[in-house]
């Protein structure tokens, strides 16, 4: 599935206030970021083997949030990635690839 088709199946699946625009989707991707995050330290103290299923089934979550907030910016999915491919690309021609900040 390309990532625009996912989009729109995406957002066909929304229902939050429109007043609430972007806030709804980062909040929740935060919220399902933590729940992929928890899932992994709950791993790392020793609570059984790693569940790559369920960690993928959040990792799903944190997309359809994603989707949400790019298309209530007025991106496609497609943009998302290219933007950010693009970013990397410089990065890497300039040998910033490590490193902090937005700008470098």
């Amino acid at each position: 599935m390309d990532m625009n088709t996912y989009q729109t199946y995406a957002d066909r699946t929304a229902v939050y206030p429109d007043d609430q625009g972007i806030v709804y989707p980062v909040l929740g991707l935060a919220g399902e970021a933590g729940e992929v995050a928890g899932k992994l330290s709950k791993h790392l103290r020793g609570d059984g083997p790693l569940d790559k299923v369920a960690l993928a089934y959040e990792l799903g979550d944190c997309l359809w949030f994603i989707s949400q907030a790019a298309a209530d910016l007025g991106y496609t999915l497609e943009e998302i990635a290219e933007m950010n491919v693009s970013k990397l690309q410089k990065r890497a021609a300039e040998g910033t690839i490590k490193g902090t900040g937005d700008n470098r």
